[in-house]
């Protein structure tokens, strides 16, 4: 997992719509996914300021500084930016005071400006930022999309996990990334995976090599990012040791310290794993919308019990 992580403003400016008002040679990087209302630095109360976070300007604080007269008003702007906060951006096309492009210039500070509303942008700012900074891991495996469910295939080297997503996108599935799969902890609750820009719709098929899966299988057949709601194990089948099967154990594995549904399948020759693996991406979805075969199959086992011990009185 990444110690640190940044991005550079030019880097957020790609993802959106922002236009530049000033933009110094050399500029921070950002480091922080929240942002913040610089109001009350504008009076000049500068407790608990952080100029790591990306300062947001809207009508509030526009309409607080014409209130005071020039002389002020510049002395106001000109203590505000000598802290240097990575980034200041105007809200609903606002146009700034001339002293904040000279205090920009001075102190080396990025002005951009936005036509979205000030509440509009604030969350459109910390989606980006919640994704371009969110911690990430490199995991061994392949990531496919089965029937919307993002399924994270792991298993030792050469037990089959291309092989099987190859018969997957076949199928009509996606594929996300294959040998390495890219993750990021986006929420605490959501991982998000995909693959390294290097190896992007490559698949590494043994006795083929390489293949390119979009070229060969067309645009539908992949996808940039998806989210990991199953992991599959792929393990050979050893004879003698007990495998899961009603389904009534629930298995997880912890990925940056989420727990993730998880199954273990055994592999064998005449398994068909991506037909195996489609119902299981099945059944994942439909247990999260409230339906456990399992456990309805449980129910039932109890209710004939329960109808035989009344008949038998």
């Amino acid at each position: 997992m990444d110690s640190e992580i940044s991005i550079t403003v030019n880097e957020l400016m790609k993802e959106l719509p922002l236009e530049t008002l000033y933009m110094p040679n050399e500029c921070a990087r950002i480091v922080r996914s929240d942002i913040t209302r610089p109001g009350l630095p504008l009076t000049g109360f500068f407790d608990s300021f952080d100029a790591t976070r990306i300062q947001i300007i809207g009508l509030a604080e526009t309409k607080y500084l014409n209130t005071l007269n020039n002389e002020e008003r510049r002395k106001h702007i000109f203590d505000y930016m000598e802290k240097k906060p990575v980034c200041v951006v105007f809200s609903r096309n606002i146009e700034p005071d001339p002293a904040f492009f000279d205090a920009a210039k001075e102190y080396g500070v990025p002005l951009l400006r936005s036509s979205r509303a000030t509440s509009a942008l604030d969350a459109a700012i910390v989606g980006v930022l919640s994704v371009a900074l969110a911690p990430s891991m490199t995991q061994h495996g392949v990531l496919v999309e089965i029937y919307g469910e993002g399924v994270l295939i792991i298993g030792d080297s050469g037990i089959g996990k291309s092989e099987t997503a190859i018969e997957l996108v076949k199928r009509g599935h996606r594929l996300i990334a294959d040998d390495a799969v890219e993750i990021k902890r986006v929420s605490d609750k959501t991982l998000v995976g995909y693959a390294p820009k290097l190896i992007k719709h490559y698949i590494e098929l043994r006795g083929i090599g390489i293949v390119d899966v979009r070229r060969i299988f067309g645009m539908g057949a992949v996808k940039e990012t998806e989210k990991i709601d199953l992991v599959i194990k792929l393990e050979l089948w050893e004879r003698g040791k007990q495998y899961e099967r009603l389904g009534m154990d629930e298995e997880y594995t912890n990925i940056m310290g989420i727990d993730v549904s998880s199954i273990t399948i055994p592999v064998k020759p005449g398994r068909n794993l991506a037909v195996i693996l489609e119902i299981a991406a099945m059944n994942h979805r439909q247990k999260k919308m409230g339906y456990n075969t399992a456990l309805e199959l449980e129910k039932k086992i109890m209710e004939s019990a329960s109808e035989s011990q009344i008949n038998n009185e």
